[in-house]
């Protein structure tokens, strides 16, 4: 009897002290996503009036009339640099939607808007990898059509037309 009352004494004193730790894990950040923010699930980019969902790693943006979720940059925006342009992290929403307080987002954050200074999580892909038309706004090579790649080598593979 008086092992089973030290042990569950025991087993209380551990329980007390122990301290429990989540963590959770949301998708990586992009490359050119700002450093700092590794815990934000959205970023509002301004200058071209889009979301991106970290987790998902998904593009979020409105067209024909509809907010649509794509893996990849809508064709428009494709030039665009991420890594020169403003980041908003939005840490103060938790759902699915960020887009339900777009017209807040808009007015506080119109394009053009910078605020405190930003540093990239990643270097931005080198000029002649990206003039070859193989850059995606993640830094990955975009020649094998999954976004991932090495730079420094895939540039020497052909995908013909171009056309996956």
């Amino acid at each position: 009897m008086k092992k089973i009352v030290f042990a569950l004494a025991l087993f209380m004193s551990v329980l007390a002290h122990s301290q429990v730790s989540v963590n959770v894990n949301i998708g990586t950040p992009p490359n050119w996503g700002p450093v700092g923010y590794d815990d934000s699930r959205y970023y509002y980019l301004p200058d071209i009036d889009i979301y991106y969902d970290v987790t998902q790693s998904q593009y979020i943006y409105f067209n024909n009339g509809v907010w649509v979720r794509e893996r990849r940059v809508p064709a428009r925006y494709r030039n665009y640099d991420f890594y020169s342009g403003y980041k908003v992290v939005l840490r103060d929403y938790r759902g699915s939607k960020p887009y339900s307080y777009h017209s807040k987002h808009r007015a506080a954050y119109p394009k053009g808007y910078v605020g405190k200074p930003q540093k990239s999580r990643g270097p931005k892909p080198d000029k002649i990898y990206k003039s070859e038309g193989r850059y995606n706004s993640n830094g990955h090579n975009n020649g094998n059509g999954k976004g991932k790649g090495n730079p420094k080598n895939d540039h020497k593979h052909s995908h013909g037309n171009g056309k996956h």
